[in-house]
């Protein structure tokens, strides 16, 4: 017998003319829930502060897990001693995805670290989650309210209505400074393009196979042109045993314009598909048998970032000049996308580490904000080099503790401009090297 339906009843409902505002209040807001925003959420509960995370997709990771990186760069020092640079939430991360065999680490000049999207994905969502991080998707940064430096409240729309966001503290780790335009706050824009990946994995690859270090490189720069590539180089970074690999052979537009970034993302996937189609042809033992599994969403490395109290610029990363408000290193060598055809790879010496300052973290005249992530400060061969995983990471850390700080001091009244800089490195010794 087919059970009854329960009664259900229905209610008419006609939307307000002014709707409702859901007013979100926290210590701490955070725009932007990749690396660098959800190190920062992360870094602030554990100091015990309310947070809210806020990200314009409709889950968090950002371009981490999003845009199939699956690969985490600049967590560690050159060959020979491969010391590990930034701790914190990737001890985390090592510590609970290792024994799943989730991660693969791999040591080169560097040691990078193959990743599962899935399970980094699900261990940031528990974190968050379990933390009592407030989160907030699907958002788009409507309106700022400004006072005397301060930012007081953050106006975001979304698909569930609208939200106003009060805090104490901002961190914008948005990716292309979107918070900081938003307020009216000085950005840099390059004057040419900087150019995103689009990444793809594919599978059904035989690894026993798989093309030596420089033959992906070698072909794509020779038959490229003819097969309608704008970059001509890639790699394939193969997830050993799983018969996978994720791609990163493509140039692709990263405008700001929302019409131009979505035509963008199309014609990132033909170029992916162009070059799965020659990977196929030039190894076909490796690679004769590759399907698509997954695009992710189109990377930027970029696009838009602050004019802040100081410039990082190429000269200081490659003499490794040590700040006095030092707060995030890295090793990671200039990595500047901005031809179509090719980029810079400026690697550095065993021993080599530069910094970031948090002068470049913080905007003149902007009290209670910190930038974090790839649009901090830095002229584009400098930021280059700082804006892969393991400095954002650290700089996430470095924005969650400058905020704590700020509003120990002065009864809560402070500045971050005016902070303990000697109390700040000291809570980020492990990220610095300190002791």
């Amino acid at each position: 017998m087919p059970h009854a339906l329960t009664e259900l009843k229905l209610d008419v409902m006609t939307r307000q003319a002014v709707g409702a505002v859901h007013e979100v209040s926290a210590d701490v807001c955070v725009v932007g829930a990749g690396i660098a925003g959800s190190t920062a959420a992360i870094e602030a509960a554990r100091l015990g502060r309310s947070v809210v995370l806020v990200d314009s997709l409709p889950l968090i990771g950002g371009q981490m897990v999003h845009s199939l990186i699956g690969l985490f760069c600049g967590v560690f020092g050159n060959a020979p001693d491969y010391t590990q640079l930034t701790h914190g939430v990737f001890d985390d991360i090592f510590r609970e995805l290792g024994p799943s065999g989730d991660l693969h680490f791999s040591r080169g000049h560097t040691t990078t670290v193959f990743y599962n999207e899935v399970a980094l994905g699900r261990w940031l969502e528990r974190t968050v989650r379990d933390l009592g991080i407030q989160v907030v998707t699907g958002a788009v940064l409507q309106k700022t309210t400004m006072t005397d430096g301060c930012l007081g409240a953050v106006d975001l729309a979304t698909r569930y209505g609208d939200v106003r966001v009060r805090a104490a503290g901002y961190v914008d780790a948005s990716g292309d400074a979107a918070l900081a335009w938003l307020a009216g706050l000085p950005c840099w824009v390059p004057e040419r393009p900087i150019y995103g990946s689009q990444q793809v994995i594919v599978e059904n690859l035989d690894e026993n196979h798989k093309p030596e270090m420089g033959e992906i490189d070698a072909v794509f720069a020779a038959r490229g042109e003819e097969c309608g590539l704008l970059r001509r180089g890639g790699l394939a970074f193969f997830f050993p045993g799983r018969g996978t690999a994720v791609l990163n052979v493509t140039h692709i537009d990263a405008p700001l314009d929302p019409v131009d970034a979505a035509r963008a993302m199309f014609d990132g996937r033909d170029q992916a598909d162009r070059a799965i189609a020659l990977l196929r042809a030039e190894f076909p033992k490796a690679f004769g048998d590759a399907r698509v599994r997954a695009y992710g969403f189109p990377g930027r490395r970029q696009t838009r970032w602050i004019k802040g109290v100081h410039q990082l610029t190429v000269g200081e990363v490659r003499d490794g000049t040590r700040f006095d408000d030092a707060v995030a290193r890295t090793a990671w060598p200039v990595e500047l996308h901005d031809r179509s055809d090719g980029y810079v790879w400026e690697m550095f010496d065993a021993g080599h580490v530069h910094y970031v300052p948090l002068r470049s973290m913080t905007l003149p005249g902007a009290h209670n904000l910190v930038a974090a992530g790839r649009c901090v400060d830095g002229d584009a061969a400098a930021l280059s080099s700082v804006r892969v995983m393991g400095p954002c990471s650290a700089m996430g850390a470095a924005a969650a503790h400058a905020l704590d700080l700020t509003t120990q001091a002065q009864g809560g009244t402070g500045s971050v401009h005016d902070i303990d800089i000697a109390r700040l490195r000291e809570r980020l010794a492990a990220n610095l090297g300190d002791g």
